[in-house]
C-alpha cells in the first residue's frame, strides 16, 4: 500500500463491539483455567470434548447456580461435594436405557452373537458403559444364546470414567423409564421386578458382567483382547482427533473376525486403515489382516 502524500484527517475512534462471551480472551482464559483445575480435582479432561458445546454447557450451568465467575465456581466445586455431584450429573453423558436402539440389538441377537458363540468364547466390552444398561442388555442376549444349546464362554466388561456410574452399574438396578423399550418377555426372563416398576439384573446376569472405572481417552484394551466392542453414542461429544484416536484404540482391542458397534449418529472416519470393514450400518468387522 502506498503512503499518503498529505495528512489524512483523523476521524473519531468508534468503540469496538464487545466480542461474544465465549471468545473474549479473558473469558477463554478463565475457561481453560477451570478445565485444568477440574482435571486436577476429578481426573476428567474436559478439553477433549468439543469446545463450543462443553463451554456453553458449563457456563450456563454455573450461572444458573448463581456463580457466573468460573474461578469462584471451581472453588465451590472443590469445597462442596453436593455441588460437585450436581455438576457431574450435568456435564457427564449418562443417558442410557435397556435395549436402546432396538434395531442394533436385533442384528447382535440374530447374526453377531450366534457367529461369535460358534468360536467357543465371547469376550465383550461395553466402552463408556454409563450405569450398565448396555452391558446388561448384552449379557441378556448372551444368556439367551446359551439357552439355545450353544456351549460357549461369555463375559461382559463395562468401563466408564464416572465412578458413581460404575458403582450404580454393579448394583444392576433400573427404573421403569430405563426399561421402556425393552421386550417384556426378556425383562421377565433376565431381570427381577422391584417395587415401583423398577427392575434389577438377575444374579445370573450380574455374574456375567464386570464393571471398572476407566478413561477411554487414556487407556487401551489388550491387543486383540475382545471379540465384540460396543462404544455407542459416546464419540459424538469428542473432538475429531480424539474420536479418531479412540476408534484406533478400540479397533486394536478387537481380534480378527470380531466386531465394533458404534452409535447410529456416529462414524469411523477411515475404517479401512484400522482394519475395519463395514458389514451393517454402524457395525464393523475386524479383518483377518
Amino acid at each position: 500500500m502506498s503512503t499518503p502524500t498529505r495528512p489524512t484527517p483523523r476521524l473519531p475512534r468508534r468503540a469496538a463491539s464487545p466480542a461474544p462471551a465465549a471468545t473474549t480472551p479473558g473469558r477463554t482464559d478463565d475457561y481453560l483455567r477451570f478445565t485444568a483445575g477440574f482435571r486436577r480435582l476429578t481426573r476428567i479432561d474436559l478439553d477433549q470434548y468439543k469446545r463450543a458445546q462443553m463451554e456453553r454447557r458449563i457456563r450456563s450451568f454455573a450461572e444458573r447456580r448463581g456463580e457466573p465467575d468460573l474461578g469462584r465456581y471451581l472453588r465451590r466445586l472443590q469445597d462442596d461435594h453436593v455441588e460437585l455431584e450436581a455438576f457431574l450429573d450435568r456435564i457427564t453423558i449418562n443417558v442410557s436405557q435397556l435395549w436402546r436402539n432396538p434395531e442394533q440389538w436385533e442384528v447382535l441377537r440374530d447374526r453377531l452373537i450366534p457367529e461369535l458363540a460358534g468360536t467357543g468364547s465371547v469376550r465383550a466390552w461395553s466402552a463408556g458403559c454409563s450405569y450398565g444398561a448396555e452391558a446388561y442388555t448384552l449379557a441378556a442376549l448372551l444368556r439367551r444364546q446359551a439357552e439355545r444349546g450353544r456351549t460357549f464362554r461369555a463375559e461382559v466388561r463395562g468401563t466408564d470414567i464416572d465412578e458413581r456410574m460404575v458403582e450404580r452399574a454393579r448394583e444392576g438396578r433400573f427404573t421403569a423409564a430405563d426399561a421402556r423399550d425393552a421386550p417384556l418377555a426378556e425383562l421377565r426372563a433376565h431381570f427381577d421386578a422391584e417395587p415401583g416398576g423398577g427392575w434389577r439384573a438377575s444374579p445370573a446376569l450380574r455374574k456375567l458382567t464386570t464393571f471398572v472405572t476407566g478413561d477411554l481417552l487414556r487407556t487401551s484394551a489388550p491387543r486383540g483382547g475382545f471379540d465384540l466392542v460396543l462404544c455407542r453414542n459416546t464419540v459424538i461429544y469428542f473432538n475429531e482427533d480424539v474420536r479418531d484416536a479412540l476408534h484406533a484404540r478400540l479397533a486394536a482391542g478387537i481380534r480378527p473376525g470380531g466386531y465394533l458397534v458404534i452409535g447410529a449418529t456416529e462414524r469411523v472416519a477411515d475404517a479401512a486403515s484400522l482394519g475395519l470393514q463395514p458389514v451393517q450400518p454402524f457395525i464393523y468387522r475386524k479383518t483377518e489382516a
